[in-house]
């Protein structure tokens, strides 16, 4: 069984990955996306619950696809 946290953390930790990957700092990646620093640490941390469309413009962001974000296997 899937818990919920579990799905958040994975998904954080996925944004964390592909934003280093990209050499970003979290305040970049805040700054692409329009939203405050905090709130890409918290996602990242998995602590942010992400609604369909936050996760959309985030992948945007950093120009990805939903589908590599969502990857929690």
């Amino acid at each position: 069984m899937t818990e919920y946290k579990d799905v958040l953390k994975k998904i954080g930790l996925n944004f964390r990955v592909e934003r280093t990957k990209k050499r970003l700092s979290q305040e970049q990646f805040a700054e692409l996306a329009n939203v405050h620093t905090n709130y890409i640490g918290k996602v990242e941390r998995g602590e942010q619950n992400l609604t369909v469309r936050k996760i959309v413009e985030l992948t945007n962001a950093l120009e990805l696809t939903v589908d590599k974000i969502l990857n929690i296997s």
